[in-house]
């Protein structure tokens, strides 16, 4: 018996979900590219660039995780009734978003002729 097939729109999304979750880091890197800032804040620089949807469940372990590559540092700020966790870019961490920039830009840009040949020849997009 064959497996039951997902349908075309369920297979569309379970692969833009998966090209979010690819480039998250990404923009997470990228946001602390300008400072230090602290959880929810990176979460609300987000959705205000880009309209990207992340929660404090998906966030916070990429986070977590980083710090622990040691690609960012994490600091306790006493800032009035609530302290928060500012996380800064390391050296690593800068490096890192350097190498994860030029692969994306250059990974984009095949993708964009590989469109346009597409278009150029009559391609149904």
């Amino acid at each position: 018996m064959k497996p039951a097939r997902a349908e075309p729109a369920a297979e569309f999304e379970a692969w833009r979900e998966q090209l979010r979750r690819g480039g998250l880091e990404l923009a997470i890197l990228l946001a602390l590219s300008r400072g230090p800032r602290y959880g929810l804040e990176i979460i609300r620089h987000l959705e205000e660039s880009t309209d990207l949807v992340v929660t404090e469940g998906t966030i916070y372990p990429i986070l977590a995780r980083l710090s622990r590559d040691q690609m960012l540092s994490a600091e306790w700020r006493e800032e009035g009734a609530h302290p928060r966790k500012y996380y800064r870019l390391t050296g690593h961490g800068r490096r890192r978003l350097a190498d994860m920039t030029g692969l994306w830009e250059d990974f984009a840009g095949k993708l964009a002729r590989l469109i346009a040949a597409a278009r150029d020849a009559g391609g149904h997009l």
